[in-house]
């Protein structure tokens, strides 16, 4: 227990210190701003707390406990909207393509050789777009395939 006592460590601190060295002062200073800032550094750490989970809200806009029925009318009026929207959407495409025709014949341009090649080139991305298709999945079968194979 006598080589764990501070009191020897500490008359020595003080028989340094009342020495008359010229450069005391200094050093103890330098020493003491060394050591604090390195305990000023260490004690600073930052602890940022994981944000709390997500609460999870389901779809809330439907009722709870609709019957599959409910669940298959509302299905169906959803496609109906929906071919009825795709219906108007292909109604304005016609619509404008017709106008880009007479503006077409009205500018003297062969607008029925333009329409040929546009759908030849509207043909020929379809059919690298099927075949990419094929070569991705190549026991994916088409509707057009699965019409043309004889009956089992």
């Amino acid at each position: 227990m006598s080589r764990m006592n501070p009191v020897g460590g500490v008359a020595d601190f003080w028989n340094e210190i009342r020495r008359p060295t010229p450069y005391r002062w200094p050093v103890l200073a330098a020493s003491l701003l060394a050591s604090g800032s390195l305990l000023f550094w260490l004690t600073q750490e930052e602890y940022f707390v994981p944000p709390a989970p997500p609460r999870v809200t389901y779809i809330t806009t439907f009722e709870e406990g609709r019957t599959d029925e409910e669940i298959r009318q509302s299905n169906i009026e959803n496609q109906r909207r929906k071919e009825a929207r795709q219906a108007e959407i292909a109604a304005r495409e016609e619509r404008k393509r017709e106008r880009y025709r007479m503006l077409g014949r009205a500018t003297g341009l062969d607008v029925d050789a333009m329409e040929a090649e546009a759908e030849a080139e509207r043909a020929r991305a379809e059919a690298a777009e099927q075949a990419r298709l094929d070569r991705l999945f190549p026991d994916r079968k088409t509707a057009a395939q699965t019409e043309a194979a004889p009956a089992e």
